[in-house]
């Protein structure tokens, strides 16, 4: 047996390889894309596509996802650029580059922050689905950051409970295409998943609350460093936000970015990392504060922006 898949092509990824953009419509890896296209399980407008073939504009393409044979597992993998900020028996925050999963999911063959603890000998909690255990926020794969993970049942259970109760303190730093105006601002638009297309969000009057404070950073002309503290965590929920509202983030051209702007920016994914993190420890309830330094692809981009 196998899902059907019937996905409208963004006009942000309109001329991009099939593979590549399918992987970011999909949430999959690249690889895993190509392996789908070589098997002749993915079409364009009912014509089977190679996946060099490029995406067209007002097409869709049918993809048919063979359902999964064995239940998820955590994969130990080796991953570069991935560091451990902090750790003890409890708890493990870690500094995820772009392109690791969360966690494992359906389709996903690259690597994942479960995978690299495993492989540094760092075992988290068994709480949660299998696939899923000791998570208790996730991250984009194409967004880089902090991450906070539980490795005693009881860490998983009161940091769950904190991330419900919003009070751990999220900051996030992202360019965005313009200027915001005002340049700080709240938006508040509920955001559920796309009516259209199931693997992207919406601001949807039926979605749930989702509430976005931002505040301009740094002015380029053609884009704008921006902090944002979420006050609540939806999927995507960033990029939803500042897509909606006309200033999508440079480089995510799944939600309406330049992709010219991105090509000369030398970026693949959102200009968007998770900068800060600030909560009370489960255990000892003291508050921990953690800071990420920006990676070497949103320095360059930045370079770019910042030259007369």
């Amino acid at each position: 047996m196998s899902e059907i898949k019937l996905l409208p092509v963004p006009e942000g990824l309109i001329g991009q390889r099939v593979d590549a953009g399918l992987s970011k419509m999909l949430g999959l890896s690249r690889s895993s894309c190509a392996e789908l296209i070589n098997d002749g399980l993915v079409s364009q407008n009912g014509k089977v596509v190679q996946k060099s073939d490029r995406l067209l504009e007002s097409a869709f393409l049918e993809v048919s996802l063979p359902k999964p044979k064995n239940h998820l597992q955590i994969v130990a993998n080796q991953v570069e650029g991935f560091s451990v900020v902090f750790q003890d028996e409890h708890i493990v925050v870690v500094d995820k580059p772009a392109g690791v999963a969360a966690h494992p999911s359906v389709g996903w063959d690259g690597p994942t922050v479960p995978g690299a603890l495993l492989s540094l000998g760092i075992q988290i909690s068994t709480s949660g689905a299998q696939e899923r255990q000791g998570i208790v926020q996730r991250l984009d794969v194409g967004t880089s950051g902090l991450m906070v993970l539980a490795k005693s049942e009881l860490a998983y259970s009161r940091l769950k409970q904190a991330f419900r109760d919003r009070v751990v303190d999220k900051t996030y730093h992202a360019v965005i295409q313009g200027i915001a105006d005002p340049m700080a601002g709240t938006f508040d638009a509920p955001i559920g998943r796309h009516p259209r297309a199931d693997y992207k969000f919406a601001v949807l009057p039926e979605g749930k609350p989702s509430v976005t404070h931002y505040e301009t950073v740094e002015v380029f002309g053609v884009a704008s460093l921006v902090e944002i503290e979420l006050e609540t965590g939806r999927t995507h929920q960033i990029r939803v936000h500042f897509s909606t509202f006309n200033h999508p983030l440079v480089g995510d051209t799944m939600y309406g970015a330049d992709p010219k702007l991105a090509a000369r920016l030398k970026l693949d994914r959102q200009w968007l990392h998770a900068i800060r993190l600030s909560f009370e420890h489960p255990i000892t309830r003291e508050q921990v504060n953690f800071e990420s330094p920006y990676p070497q692809d949103l320095v360059e981009a930045l370079e770019i922006l910042r030259k007369p």
